[in-house]
Order: structure tokens, then sequence, then C-alpha cells
């Protein structure tokens, strides 16, 4: 037994020793190869797996970062604008929407139920002039902090030439009331104001919008109250407007003669118009015409019109305990000057007229549509007719019944286009 034992021991040494095949050593080294390539390609998949993932991970970190410094942010101007600072809620709206630009839809705040009502009485309470009071103190505000001197405005670019900085603030507001001028224009001066912050403060001088409240209402303007302030005045109180025409249409159907055989009676639609044009210092120009105002009004820009149908006169206004404002305006037409013709058996003197027609008129002021103080209309006419041999005068009222519109207000931009005077 212990000599097969030992046989087959050799038997098997023998096999170990003739494994030792050249090819099958080529066979391991390749798979050994192989192997290792498979285990580093894994490797470096995996690290790449991690590192997109940790940038992702810090990506979003970030992300919730940002949303919550913007959320912070609006939450903040959200109490801003509770609290009525209007002008710094929308500087952290701005700052949280820089962040994050749909960070109203993010967020979850607890919205009270009477929120909505709350911000309609704010807004009632707190109307537009309580706002710019606010936003002029901000800005003047800014300005002095900029710099120990502060300049109405600071050029955008260096220039050689002298900038309207430099000027002092006496010369820029009496441009600015040259701007406004004596028609009155401040739609130009609101205009202005859009520059800058500096222009924006000198739009705003009480001076300029006492001195306007002045040229419309004179002495009945020297209390300031109810109103906050005299730009709130000039813009809440009924007045009529300077810088157009007030146009009244009028049109209906006569029946004119009949024919000669009297087959048929033919009908006329009869169409004109009635012009109203006041100016700020009193006067009122007063037309009736079938022209359009196409033709008409580019003829009455001035006072000096030469219109043979126009009625010249003067006009007030006057508030009523019934707190209705109704203009009242007197007109006739204007006087010619006789010039002296050297007479001679060809002249012929002109009659003078032997009477006088002075006619007198009253109109409700009110507000229609989006507009405000457009539309005039009728509540008084009547022709006062004074014979100059007597002196007698004979009054005849008009029946308002019956083809007297309401005029409505048309703003024509060439009557302030030129002033003569300032303010």
């Amino acid at each position: 037994m212990a000599k097969e034992n030992a046989d087959i021991g050799g038997m098997v040494e023998d096999e170990d020793e003739g494994s030792d095949d050249p090819n099958l050593e080529v066979h391991l080294k390749a798979f050994r190869a192989q192997w290792m390539s498979e285990l580093k390609v894994s490797s470096g998949a995996s690290e790449m797996s991690n590192r997109l993932m940790r940038a992702q991970g810090r990506k979003k970190t970030q992300e919730v970062a940002q949303e919550e410094k913007a959320t912070e942010l609006f939450l903040r101007a959200v109490e801003e604008e509770q609290n009525g600072a209007v002008y710094e809620a929308i500087k952290f709206y701005r700052m949280a929407m820089q962040i994050v630009p749909d960070i109203e839809f993010k967020i979850n705040y607890s919205r009270p139920p009477d929120a909505d009502q709350d911000g309609r009485n704010y807004m009632q309470d707190n109307d537009g002039d309580g706002e710019i009071e606010d936003l002029l103190s901000y800005l003047e505000q800014e300005l002095t902090l900029e710099s120990s001197f502060p300049k109405i405005c600071i050029p955008e670019m260096d220039k050689t030439d002298v900038h309207i900085s430099a000027l002092p603030r006496e010369v820029l507001m009496y441009i600015f009331r040259w701007v406004v001028s004596s028609n009155l224009d401040m739609r130009a001066l609101e205009q202005l104001s859009l520059v800058c912050r500096g222009f924006y403060i000198c739009a705003r001088d009480p001076g300029l919008w006492h001195s306007a409240c002045v040229r419309v209402w004179g002495r009945n303007c020297t209390k300031l109250p109810p109103f906050k302030s005299w730009r709130d005045m000039f813009l809440q109180r009924p007045r009529v407007r300077f810088d157009g025409v007030y146009i009244s249409k009028t049109s209906y159907i006569r029946q004119g003669e009949q024919s000669l055989d009297a087959f048929y009676r033919p009908w006329h639609n009869v169409e004109y118009y009635r012009y109203l044009r006041f100016f700020p210092d009193g006067q009122v120009i007063m037309m009736t015409t079938p022209e359009d105002p196409l033709t008409i009004v580019p003829c009455l820009n001035h006072h000096n019109s030469r219109i043979d149908s126009a009625l010249f006169g003067h006009f007030r206004l006057s508030q009523e305990t019934d707190n209705q404002t109704k203009v009242f305006a007197v007109c006739k037409k204007r006087e010619e000057k006789v010039t002296e013709i050297p007479r001679n058996r060809y002249y012929r003197q002109n009659q003078t007229p032997e009477a006088e027609h002075t006619f007198h008129v009253g109109l409700h002021l009110s507000s229609g549509g989006v507009h405000r103080f457009n539309k005039l209309a009728w509540f008084h006419h009547s022709c006062h007719i004074t014979y100059k041999q007597t002196g007698e005068t004979v009054v005849t009222a008009f029946d308002l019944k019956r083809k007297y519109t309401p005029f409505h207000f048309v703003r024509v931009k060439s009557y302030t286009a030129f002033c003569e005077q300032p303010l």
C-alpha cells in the first residue's frame, strides 16, 4: 500500500510539473490584465458618479441657501409694505427677485383672511400725495448723504462744457417757471420731473404750484385745507383747462320747403359747432360756426383771434354750497376801431350799431370718463340787448331744452408749444 501511494504521489507531481504550459501562462496573464482593466474602469466610473453626486449636492445646497435668503428678503418686503414703507418694500422686493426671479410663487407664508381688506383700507387712507411726500423726503435725504454740498443733478459723462448742475437752484427754478409759462403747462413740468431726482424735487416746489393756483383761482386760494399741498389743490380742485378747447356739436333735421309741383318735400341735416377757449388770465373766446374743428381750432390759439363770428369776454369760477363748480362767462363782439377817412362826395359813413349785444353763459363743470374737468353742461344762456340811444336793456333767455349739447374738452398740443411769459 505504501508503494502504491508513493506511485500515485509521483504521478500527481508529474502532472503538476507537466502543467507548466507556456500558452496557459499567456492566457492567465491576459485574463489578469483584462480583470485589472475592468476593475479600474468600474472604480473610475464610481469615482465620476461620486463627483457628480457631490457637485449636485453642493448646487442643491446653494440653491436652498439662495431660496432661503430670497424668502427672508421677500417676507421683509411684505412687512415693510404692511407698515407703509412702500419704497423700502420695493427695494427688498427687487433684491429678492434678483436672487430668485420666481420667489413669489415658491414662498409659503400664512396670509390673514382680511389682508386684502386691510390693503384696500391702506390705499384709501394713504393716497398718492402721501407717497409723493415720502418720495420727496427720501430723495432729498439721498442727495444730502451723497455729499456735503448736494447738487440738483450730476452729469453722467465728463464734459468740458458747463453742465446745468452748476447753476444755482434759484436759476433752475426760474427755468422751471418758463417751462410752465403763463399758459400753465403743468404737463410739461411733470415730464421734466422724470429727468432725474433733482428735477423731481424742483418740480414739486410748493411755491411753483402755489403760483399756478393763484393764476387759476385768484383770491379764492388763500387757504390750503382741506388739501394736503398746493399741487394736490391744483390736481383735485375743479377748474377749467387751458391746454385745449371745449367743443359742443349740435345736429338736427329740418324740413325744407315744398317743391313747386308739390311732388316732394326735402329734409336737411343741419350740423354746427360751439367752441369755448379759456385762458389763464380770465379771458374766454366763444363762437358758433358750421366749420369743423380742423379749421377753427388753430385759429383759437391766441387772444387776438381775427375770426369775425368770435365773441370775446371774461369768465369766473364759482363754488356753490351744493359742491358744484359753475363757470360764468360774459361775451360780446369786439368793437372795431373806426378809421378816419377824409370826407368827399363819394364818402359814405358807416352807421354805428344802435344796440350792443352781450351774451351771458352759465355752465356746470364736471368730469366724464377717465379725464377730469372735461365736461361743461349748460344751465343758463341769455342775450342782453342794450340800446345806445335810450340806455334801455332787454334780456332774452334761450330755451336750453333743445339744441344745447354739453361741451367736451379736447387737448391741443400747439396751444402750449410756445410761451411768451414765465409763470
